[in-house]
């Protein structure tokens, strides 16, 4: 299982069940996580046999996020249609969409930090399946999506649901403020994930499952997802769509959340209060 990481030192990683080693040992041209997408997305991405270097447990490294440039930020809302029920909402006919910005994002571990409780007192945390774009595409079927598709990596979102309660229109602002996205640890490439059908996005909040579901449940499948959002725009190596969640729950400080997405691998935060 190849996978992609970055510690919190800066120095890209290269890895597999064994360990990690410095993505330079093993490809020497590749720099930087963001310069190994595109091979990540041409499945040409192994530690190779010839490679040098040996290879440390993830149990002794510190992880940052794994990207190093973070791209457009997709958050796809009401996926499930579960979830939908679960906030009294009508289940989209298409996907419903919005963006964050790249300050919203920190790494494994966090802390998730919930804003003065003047601006919100309403926060909830949900565990998402993320999808790593590693070519740069427009206007293509979901069947090529395959081909520009790096890899996934665990998420987890937040919203300030009282501010969005409010308005609808007040969308990006319920999402954007900092530490409002948690990246997994690493992006595990596409050919090791396999189909996605059957991984099972968990929403975990002290150690309790509050919501679950598994990826052939949703209204719109990741890989259409690419296909429906490169024609709204271009999708450019870095860029990130988190597909949507099971269900929230609500955080609080001292509280520890998970996002358990099956094959693609798990990432956990602290909760903090500003």
């Amino acid at each position: 299982m190849t996978r992609l990481a970055q510690t919190v030192n800066g120095v890209s990683m290269i890895g597999d069940e064994e360990g990690f080693m410095p993505l330079s040992a093993a490809y020497p041209e590749l720099e930087t996580v963001d310069d190994a997408l595109r091979t990540a997305a041409n499945n040409d991405l192994a530690i190779p046999e010839s490679a040098s270097g040996e290879r440390t447990s993830p149990d002794n490294l510190s992880f940052g996020s794994p990207l190093t440039e973070i791209g457009k930020l997709w958050g796809i809302g009401l996926n499930y249609a579960e979830h939908a029920s679960d906030l009294d909402e009508t289940r989209p006919t298409e996907p419903a969409s919005f963006m964050k910005p790249a300050t919203a994002v920190v790494g494994p571990g966090g802390p998730i930090r919930l804003p003065p409780e003047d601006l919100t007192s309403r926060v909830t945390a949900e565990a998402e399946l993320g999808v790593v774009i590693g070519r740069s595409c427009k206007g293509i079927s979901k069947d090529e999506a395959d081909q520009v598709i790096a890899g996934y990596l665990p998420i987890i979102d937040m919203t300030a649901e009282d501010i969005l309660e409010k308005n609808p229109r007040y969308l990006t602002r319920s999402k954007s403020f900092d530490s409002f996205i948690v990246f997994g640890s690493w992006i595990t490439t596409t050919d090791e994930v396999g189909s996605l059908e059957n991984v099972r996005v968990k929403t975990t909040v002290n150690g309790r499952v509050n919501a679950e579901n598994t990826v052939s449940n949703m209204m719109t499948p990741p890989h259409d997802l690419v296909s429906y959002h490169s024609h709204v725009m271009t999708l450019e190596p870095g860029d990130i769509i988190s597909t949507g969640t099971p269900g929230a729950h609500v955080i609080r400080s001292g509280d520890k959340v998970k996002a358990d997405v099956g094959a693609v691998g798990s990432v956990s935060a602290h909760v903090v209060q500003d």
